[in-house]
């Protein structure tokens, strides 16, 4: 028999994922993504204009932003404004949304328009950038489907879906989907980003406290397969209500 998780679930199984569409009034896309106890706003804004280097090309521009409320996690951290300047994590976090996003987008079909992808954590339980990611895309698609809706674009740029999930070893055992408790003490430790082509647009893996083998790298891929799967449908049907 399958020993269980501290939550309940099988290695194999993703958290409870619920996304809520049209959670703040103002963005032309948001939601609010909650993964377990992890829990994301992310929204989709549209601005007519591009940053310098695009313009006179014809070609539009996905940037984004990512934070943490200062108690998001179980002791106060410090505003990152407060303290002038952004942290390596968040740099990273940040430019990681990003360039998974751009992926699901043909620029020169959004034509010279910049959309900015903010990804605010208001409660993180692991797994927080990979749910800005899966969150961010379906904010991205709903804001997209308004610029159709209002004549302002012709036909849609999106390609194809992108969403993300972790994976890890823990104590020697391949699994999806960790939480805190199972990140801070996993052996190696994965993020894996994919379209719905089912084509990687980025892995990243380390082994924090041992090396893995290729075997135990394919396991953690076919994990990430499986629950990427999963969060397309989810997304897709998050998208449909808009």
């Amino acid at each position: 028999m399958c020993k269980l998780r501290e939550d309940n679930r099988t290695n194999s199984d993703l958290r409870d994922v619920k996304i809520t569409t049209g959670f703040t009034i103002h963005a032309e896309g948001s939601v609010l993504i909650e993964m377990g106890n992890t829990k994301v706003i992310c929204t989709a804004s549209v601005s007519e204009r591009v940053p310098r280097f695009l313009k006179k090309t014809g070609k539009g521009w996905l940037s984004a932003e990512y934070s943490m409320l200062p108690r998001a996690t179980e002791d106060r951290n410090r505003r990152e404004a407060s303290m002038g300047k952004l942290g390596g994590r968040t740099m990273e976090i940040q430019r990681l949304i990003g360039r998974s996003l751009r992926a699901s987008l043909d620029m020169k079909k959004l034509g010279e328009r910049s959309i900015t992808i903010d990804c605010d954590v208001i409660q993180a339980d692991g797994g927080t950038r990979t749910a800005s990611i899966t969150g961010g895309y379906v904010a991205l698609a709903i804001a997209i489907n308004k610029l159709i809706k209002t004549g302002k674009l012709e036909e849609s740029p999106l390609v194809s879906n992108i969403a993300a999930i972790s994976v890890g070893v823990v104590k020697g055992t391949p699994m999806l989907d960790l939480k805190y408790t199972e990140d801070a003490s996993a052996d190696v430790d994965m993020n894996v980003i994919m379209d719905s082509n089912l084509k990687f647009v980025e892995v990243q893996g380390t082994g924090e406290e041992t090396t893995f083998t290729r075997k135990e790298l394919n396991e953690l891929l076919d994990l990430s397969e499986k629950g990427i799967e999963e969060l397309f449908v989810m997304q897709d049907e998050a998208i449909a209500r808009g």
